[in-house]
């Protein structure tokens, strides 16, 4: 007598409950994930428009050149470490305790040189920073 032997049959893989658990795995941590950004300064960022704003005189203005020098209130420092950075901004600070801050910096400027400013006002507590900008025209197609 002979028997037949039957061929092996290939399983077939459903797979679509494995796309489906994925799936809702995609949707919880969409939906758990929560993007927070945490920050010890606070930055106003300068708006360029047509107007100008008004010259204030209590306002502490700190200058970047494109060498990495560093200017307050017009007089340049003598070196460019951070603890002078954090004195000469006390003095010209005048015993304010949140003055406003105007970082203004030579597009060229190395960016240590500008964060140096940011972190020396951040340490003294000054949290009121702007920082300038020159209007430029848009050009028409």
């Amino acid at each position: 007598m002979r028997l037949r032997t039957r061929e092996p049959e290939t399983p077939d893989v459903i797979i679509t409950p494995l796309i489906d658990v994925v799936f809702l795995l995609l949707i919880f941590f969409m939906v758990s994930t929560t993007f927070q950004r945490d920050s010890e300064l606070t930055i106003e960022l300068p708006e360029a428009s047509t107007e100008l704003s008004e010259a204030r005189e209590d306002v502490v203005e700190v200058s970047v050149d494109v060498q990495g020098r560093y200017y307050v209130n017009g007089v340049q420092l003598v070196n460019t470490q951070p603890r002078t950075v954090k004195q000469a901004m006390l003095e010209a600070a005048k015993g304010r305790k949140a003055p406003p801050i105007v970082v203004s910096a030579d597009a060229k400027t190395p960016h240590q040189a500008v964060i140096t400013v940011m972190d020396s006002a951040r340490q003294l507590g000054f949290v009121n920073l702007t920082f300038a900008t020159r209007l430029v025209e848009e050009k028409g197609p």
